[in-house]
């Protein structure tokens, strides 16, 4: 499942997989989250400390470019919560992604990088209620379409979606019955 697509504009290396830069990518916030999954895919493969490899990320690739942003430039802040916020949470982010997840697709099956994406974009969604949930899927589905084809971001887009219902229900029964009430979606 280590497949990807061509790059035109290279941005990130990950596993061998390049994130290409996106029009409308480049946000300092875009690239606090592009940054994390690097610095947790990091973690994921070498066992690092979460705040040893922030302390990496923060003195010694100020000089890296993420789109096209230098990454002293990207939300330290978002950045730092998100790193520090899966690695203490991996386990029950991995309990809520494995209750969405189809029964013929448990969590250990995942790619190693989609896996952290999907970590991400979940401590996000139970943690950070202040980012509304389309937004948080929105971000990282086109992060997943940076790394991956189409049918693991549709995979991405399909689990954070399922878990936004159950984790910000809220969020979704006004605009679903709005939707019913008008036709539109």
């Amino acid at each position: 499942m280590e497949r990807t697509r061509a790059k035109k504009q290279p941005a990130m290396s990950v596993s061998g997989k390049t994130v290409e830069a996106k029009a409308g990518a480049g946000s300092p916030r875009h690239a606090a989250r592009l940054g994390a999954v690097q610095a947790l895919y990091q973690i994921d493969v070498t066992g690092i400390t979460p705040d040893s490899v922030l302390l990496e990320f923060l003195q010694h690739r100020l000089e890296d470019d993420l789109e096209g942003l230098r990454l002293g430039d990207i939300d330290r802040q978002l950045f730092a919560d998100i790193v520090r916020g899966v690695s203490a949470e991996a386990e029950s982010l991995d309990d809520m992604l494995s209750a969405v997840l189809a029964e013929d697709w448990p969590i250990e099956r995942l790619e190693r990088l989609l896996k952290v994406i999907l970590r991400a974009g979940t401590y996000e969604l139970a943690h950070r209620e202040k980012v509304p949930a389309r937004a948080v899927i929105s971000e990282y589905v086109e992060l997943a379409h940076g790394f991956f084809d189409d049918k693991e971001a549709g995979m991405a887009n399909g689990v954070l979606d399922r878990l936004a219902r159950v984790l910000r229900a809220e969020e979704f029964d006004d605009a679903d019955s709005l939707s019913r009430l008008t036709g539109v979606r």
